[in-house]
């Protein structure tokens, strides 16, 4: 049994035991007030019912503000809004880095995407401000980017080597435009500027 388990065991035989005593007080004014501050002292002592339990070692941390939750060592989502042009929801990530925020339409795609059990995993540094006003995020997997005129979009492995290498966003090719879909003998992702192709084992980068 934990901590907490036996400081609740513990407790509510006091409060039980206590309550005894008021029972067991007689009909006398002074019995019965001496009894109800026997009870009152028990409960302040080991917490109302429904309150929160003390955090022990080894339990873990919590901390919460309206609308928001931020759990330690977990992914916890918040329903509070962020600001800029990407506003959404938020998740905050903790990771070897420390806690990471992913929000806005980049947390929307990362959560369609299937979040920290997807081949994106873990978040690697804090989201950042891209071109005309896009946002992005790398990943341990790939990167999300996301631009008001594009939408957001994932870009991951030799595709996104080869794009990164003519530039990325700040590059012809812009941001993307779709995610990164079969073709005939390999993958493919469109960009504002051109496509980049994958196919057997050859990157292609074709500008419009």
């Amino acid at each position: 049994m934990n901590h907490f388990a036996r400081r609740t065991a513990a407790g509510s035989a006091a409060v039980l035991a206590a309550a005894g005593l008021l029972l067991a007080a007689g009909c006398t004014d002074e019995n019965k007030d001496k009894a109800k501050d026997t009870v009152a002292s028990v409960t302040s002592a080991v917490g109302a019912p429904g309150a929160s339990p003390t955090t022990e070692p080894g339990m873990g941390t919590m901390t919460t503000t309206p609308g928001s939750e931020t759990t330690t060592g977990s992914e916890t989502t918040s329903g509070a809004a962020t600001t800029g042009a990407a506003a959404g929801e938020s998740t905050t990530i903790s990771t070897p880095n420390g806690d990471i925020t992913i929000s806005g339409e980049v947390y929307k795609k990362y959560v369609a995407a299937g979040g920290a059990s997807s081949p994106l995993g873990a978040p690697e540094e804090a989201q950042e401000s891209g071109p005309d006003g896009g946002e992005y995020q790398d990943f341990t997997g790939g990167t999300i980017y996301w631009s008001k005129d594009s939408g957001a979009h994932i870009v991951w492995g030799q595709i996104r080597e080869a794009w990164e290498e003519n530039g990325g966003a700040n590059g012809t090719l812009g941001y993307p435009t779709s995610d990164e879909k079969n073709i005939t003998g390999g993958k493919q992702s469109d960009f504002t500027g051109g496509t980049i192709t994958w196919v057997n084992g050859k990157t292609t980068v074709t500008p419009k």
